[in-house]
């Protein structure tokens, strides 16, 4: 029987463990949190899938409607099983007891979502997410009940165990021991989110931080398509991070303006038409930026009950955090970091260059192209997920002894401990989310690009050197150079692309080009960071 390893549990690491058990074989679940506190209970809007074709829309315009957002570059091969699989994905969840909202005819509810031309984006109220982490939650502790799953909380991946570009397990550290332990299984499975760690304040979780795929990456694993990042157009600043204003919010009819001279310029509408306020995120998000104006979005005209009906999530958020009620008034947005197309380089079925070991969800590079429609990323986690359990069978014989890994992790936390430096972990992430954030914000350039590198590689040269404080996780210190890694290699993947494209905009090739219409691979050997392009069904670790 098959033990499989998997790191990360949130609904694509959820739906991964649930078909691998499933199948009959043994899932180790590994996270510091229970799931409920995983990013994936922070999705609100929904999942895309057509599930009737009665209002024109079909599979077939899903597809395209994906490769059109992501500018081209996501493969056709993918976004097709994609696409193809949604309406049994939603069927699945149904089953397991998500509970969707439905309309007047008992039919799950829709709503328009950006770059989509139906409105196929299904949805659980005001909390999609939760309602499937829940659903997933539910049916993991049947299959933990039946010993085929077990959870390991308070652990976090220290590195993967890999020999002769073969994985044969991941080496876990372990928050109440305060050790590094050797866990060895026939696949690993990473399914770590984002890297939102890179820009401190995103939209999303700062337990999504990018080090597993910057250690991944150290380790020989090559990473894709770093250089796109989705910036949501509409988020509000609170102290503690950017919280998102939903596309639900547009998709009731939210108009976005900026004031001039005493009137209103809804420049989305002037610029697109009736359609302009849902067009990709990626184009709304450019024109924020360069109308050099602070932005205001305005649902009032929708009126209480409707607003309390379709978006209470957005009403109540706007109220707790900048204290103004959208049925009277419209509210300041900023476009935001929110979601991560570039990650760990994969196949069609989610292999990863090194062999039994996958990656799935937000971490992995895959569907998204230059820009991912909204409502394509809870499908994709579960996609993945069900892809990637699909592929693992057969078992590995392990060869070898770990404990010289083991020793040489912990001898090395041990070191940091000691550490009397004068660089405080904290403070280094806080000099890097300024760096990215300077580098690689909506608009970038030669110069930003190569200075946030030069930047970076002073960071990495004191990281050996950081002083653990011990008032912080210990997990902070020891992810520290992997998360620089990431950083580096996302800046030499930015700098390398010479357009601009979906997310991806450089005020000095400020055109598309045909050269670049591939997905960005860079590799790591021995310090030496290494890009190329291919395209992206073409690809094969």
């Amino acid at each position: 029987m098959s033990k499989v390893l998997i790191i990360g549990s949130g609904i694509s690491g959820l739906a991964c463990a649930i078909t691998c058990a499933s199948k009959g074989m043994n899932v180790i679940l590994v996270s510091p949190f229970p799931s409920e506190r995983s990013q994936s209970v922070l999705a609100a809007g929904g999942i895309n899938a057509v599930l009737t074709g009665e209002d024109g829309d079909s599979i077939e315009q899903h597809i395209e409607d994906t490769l059109k957002g992501g500018c081209f570059i996501a493969g056709e091969k993918a976004v097709t099983g994609l696409c193809s699989a949604a309406p049994d994905i939603v069927r699945w969840l149904e089953s397991l007891g998500t509970v969707f909202s439905r309309d007047n005819e008992g039919n799950i509810s829709r709503r328009s979502f950006g770059g989509q031309t139906y409105p196929r984006t299904n949805y659980a109220g005001a909390v999609t997410g939760k309602q499937i982490v829940t659903a997933l939650v539910m049916e993991a502790r049947r299959l933990e009940g039946m010993n085929l799953i077990e959870r390991r909380y308070w652990n976090d991946l220290y590195g993967v165990l890999i020999r002769d570009k073969v994985c044969y397990g991941a080496l876990l550290y372990s928050e109440a021991a305060r050790t590094v332990e050797a866990v060895t299984a026939d696949a690993v499975v990473i399914a770590t989110g984002g890297q939102n760690a890179l820009f401190g304040k995103t939209t999303g979780s700062t337990m999504c931080d990018g080090y597993a795929a910057g250690k991944l990456f150290s380790q020989g694993v090559e990473l894709k398509n770093l250089e796109f990042i989705q910036y949501h157009p509409t988020t509000i600043e609170t102290d503690q991070k950017k919280m998102l204003i939903s596309e639900a919010a547009r998709g009731e009819g939210g108009r976005l303006f900026y004031e001039e001279g005493g009137r209103r310029i809804y420049f989305m509408e002037d610029l697109y038409g009736t359609g302009g306020n849902l067009m990709p995120r990626d184009i709304v998000s450019r024109h924020i930026f360069e109308t050099g104006r602070q932005v205001y979005l305005d649902v009032s005209f929708l009126g209480r009950n409707k607003i309390m009906d379709r978006i209470p999530e957005v009403y109540e958020l706007c109220l707790k955090y900048r204290n103004i009620d959208i049925s009277e008034s419209p509210v300041p947005v900023v476009p935001s970091v929110h979601f991560f197309m570039g990650g760990i380089a994969v196949d069609l079925k989610h292999r990863t260059n090194i062999k039994n070991l996958y990656a799935i969800g937000e971490c992995a590079s895959m569907y998204h192209g230059a820009n991912r429609l909204g409502g394509n990323s809870l499908l994709a986690a579960i996609y993945s997920g069900r892809v990637a359990a699909g592929d693992i069978n057969g078992m590995e014989t392990d060869p070898y002894d770990w404990n010289k890994e083991v020793s040489e992790a912990n001898d090395l936390l041990e070191k940091k401990r000691r550490s009397e430096s004068k660089f405080p972990v904290m403070y280094v992430r806080g000099m890097l989310s300024d760096t990215i954030n300077s580098s690689m914000g909506i608009v970038r350039n030669k110069e930003r690009l190569e200075s946030g590198i030069k930047d970076v590689d002073y960071y990495l040269s004191i990281s050996d050197k950081i002083n653990f404080d011990r008032s912080e996780l210990e997990y902070f210190t020891y992810s520290l150079e992997g998360i620089l890694t990431l950083a580096k290699a996302a800046l030499i993947s930015a700098a390398s692309r010479h357009e601009s494209r979906g997310s991806h905009i450089r005020s000095d090739y400020p055109e598309k080009s045909e050269e670049f219409n591939a997905s960005t691979i860079i590799s790591y050997d021995d310090g030496k960071y290494t890009s190329r392009l291919v395209k992206e069904d073409e690809y094969e670790g």
